[in-house]
């Protein structure tokens, strides 16, 4: 499979938590789509203190993985949002 592209997209959106709208990171998206994963070589900032999991309310909003042998976060269900 193919890698992502290193560069990727120009726009950035707000990573939110789902339960307390906290902002989690700041994250170069591609296309319409939901947020399913968020490569880590695409996150232009991390407000997060702890991977995956929210620094004000301690939810764990995703898992720490490989996709396509980049580093990624895995996001469980809709517990963070893009806005």
């Amino acid at each position: 499979m193919a890698k992502p592209n290193k560069k990727g997209p120009v726009k950035t959106v707000d990573v939110i938590c789902s339960r307390c709208k906290t902002l989690l990171f700041k994250y170069r998206k591609g296309g319409k789509g939901a947020l399913v994963k968020c490569f880590k070589e695409r996150i232009s900032k991390d407000f997060t203190l702890q991977a995956c999991v929210c620094p004000e309310c301690q939810m764990v909003f995703g898992r720490e993985t490989l996709v396509r042998g980049t580093p990624a976060y895995k996001i469980i269900g809709s517990k963070a949002v893009a806005k």
